[in-house]
């Protein structure tokens, strides 16, 4: 059969204000119906650049040569009005964050509408039946009701199955799914692969998959495209690819992978250590939480909902727990309340030696110094107005240990160099780093204060897998020579495994499991942390495959 899609000798450049950059450089790639290509490399490698020449999105400072040759029509140079006749027809786009490419001002159904509209003379009625109709394929419960729900009435998991509705209600031959995963827990991240794979097989779509998880490219790809700099460095089939990476850089992202059982030999080296340095019964805990509940009140009448229920654990002085579970678990409202962001509403739960049940701020306040924080997204978490010198400066500045950025800039450089960037970072912008270097500063600012207890809430999911291997490096290093305590919220199982001492797993606000690595990962008892480890992708096309379906025999269990 012909080719879906021939992509031949493809250049892209932009014209910058500093000259011109070339993104894509020289690629060359072909996908047969009903193949998934997957395209990987890190940020900037060129491989979302790729996949939207082939739909025409990229911006107008683009210049692109070469040819794209879609079902026999040249994309290059085609008109504005071809173009948007060819969207959602022939290829549709599966963007990377479901909650910007909804419109939230309007439902659902009438944005599935929108693209049968605007492709053909249908009445309200079909457009809505039709809404429907792929509501229900791609597995939202009670379609008929939830077509006239809005974007934020959805978790990002169904978000992210409403975008893919949309790209498959003109029942295009090639789909673009770009980074469909990324922020999505491990549990609904499988769930999305699963429908990926049935829109292959039940619509025989063509997909390209751009990601940098080599897990969900065992997953799911037949055939994979490794870009690095703008150029196509190796292509092989899934299998080959696995088995035999002939490219260093390949190699570099395959070996990037966090994987089960990696942090055993680690976490027995951190308790060794800490027992020679005096043993740890003797000390007092920094954390204790003793059937801690956390409620928040009902509105318009609804009864309170118990996000936290009964849960216990302690965290010693130099020790990192991992706490894991997917959105809704509960694992940030117990972070945010060991930082006095959240009140408590039962049990017990006392940070640093004083008591947060009732807590006054003004009693709490002198204690704040000692807990760092380190957010998820620090693109967000950063004043873009300021640089990074006096954003990482701002705690000295808050808690009177400097009285400006320019009398904290000595000790500001020294946090720049302990994470690992060059003192002249200082003085740029946070938009001006990337993603990788952000977090690296946003480990600095939570390092400031020398902190006794740090909270990291989800630090790397939103990175790279090579950038966030020496993220995670970093994060074990430094904790390891400042000695403090942390508590380490992920979804990620195989991370939290490279970092924490002990796993604790919540599941619907209860903890349901906990005890070191080797114990939770290698043994796991309660069903949802069986589920959670045959949930997560491995770099394995073979073993991926045997995973899919233990997952498969796990989630039929009602637990």
């Amino acid at each position: 059969m012909s080719n879906i899609v021939e992509i031949r000798n493809l250049e892209v450049t932009f014209a910058t204000d500093g000259g011109d950059v070339k993104a894509v450089d020289d690629v060359s790639l072909s996908l047969a119906p009903g193949e998934v290509l997957a395209i990987v490399g890190e940020s900037g490698s060129g491989k979302s650049v790729t996949a939207k020449s082939v739909l025409g999105l990229l911006p107008e400072t683009a210049v692109s040569r070469g040819a794209i040759v879609l079902n026999g029509k040249e994309v290059i140079g085609m008109s504005g009005k071809r173009l948007r006749e060819l969207r959602g027809v022939d290829v549709a786009m599966v963007f990377q964050e479901p909650s910007t490419a909804l419109n939230p001002v309007f439902t659902v159904g009438w944005q599935i509408a929108e693209g049968l509209r605007a492709h053909g003379n249908v009445s309200k009625r079909e457009a809505r039946t039709k809404a429907i109709e792929i509501l229900r394929k791609v597995g939202i419960p009670e379609p008929e009701s939830r077509v006239d729900y809005y974007p934020h009435q959805f978790s990002g998991g169904q978000k992210q199955r409403v975008v893919i509705a949309m790209a498959l209600v003109l029942e295009p031959e090639l789909i673009v799914a770009d980074e469909p995963t990324t922020a999505l827990d491990v549990t609904v991240q499988a769930e999305i692969l699963d429908l990926l794979r049935r829109c292959r097989d039940e619509f025989g779509a063509a997909i390209i998959l751009i990601t940098h998880n080599m897990g969900i490219v065992a997953d799911l790809s037949d055939r994979v495209a490794v870009m690095y700099q703008g150029k196509l460095v190796e292509e092989a089939p899934a299998q080959q690819l696995f088995d035999s990476a002939k490219h260093p850089y390949t190699q570099k992202l395959l070996a990037a992978v966090p994987r089960i059982g990696s942090g055993a030999s680690r976490a027995a080296a951190r308790v060794s250590d800490r027992a020679a340095a005096g043993g740890e019964k003797d000390v007092e805990p920094v954390v204790i939480a003793d059937n801690l509940e956390i409620e928040f009140p009902g509105r318009f009448g609804r009864a309170p909902f118990r996000a936290v229920d009964r849960v216990s654990f302690t965290i010693s002085p130099g020790e990192v727990l991992g706490l894991v579970g997917e959105s809704g678990s509960g694992k940030t409202t117990i972070g945010r309340a060991i930082g006095g962001l959240n009140k408590i509403t039962g049990g017990s739960l006392s940070v640093l030696g004083h008591e947060m049940l009732g807590f006054k701020e003004r009693q709490f306040r002198p204690l704040r110094s000692d807990i760092g924080f380190v957010f998820q997204d620090p693109a967000s978490s950063f004043n873009p107005l300021l640089t990074i010198a006096q954003c990482v400066a701002e705690p000295l500045i808050v808690h009177g240990k400097a009285e400006d950025p320019n009398d904290a800039r000595g000790r500001v450089d020294e946090l720049l160099e302990a994470v690992q960037l060059p003192r002249a970072f200082g003085d740029r912008f946070p938009h001006e780093l990337s993603g990788g270097q952000r977090q690296r500063a946003s480990l600095a600012r939570s390092l400031a204060l020398r902190p006794r207890l740090l909270i990291a809430d989800e630090p790397t999911s939103a990175l790279d897998v090579s950038v966030q291997a020496k993220v995670l490096e970093l994060f074990a290093d430094l904790q390891r020579d400042l000695g403090f305590a942390a508590l380490f919220i992920s979804h990620d199982l195989a991370v939290v495994d490279m970092l924490s001492d002990r796993i604790a797993v919540l599941y619907k606000g209860q903890l349901v499991e906990e005890g070191v690595g080797s114990e939770v990962l290698g043994n796991p008892q309660h069903p949802y942390t069986q589920r959670l480890l045959a949930s997560l992708p491995v770099p394995d096309p073979r073993e991926q495959t045997e995973r899919r379906e233990a997952l498969r025999a796990l989630t039929a269990v009602d637990y």
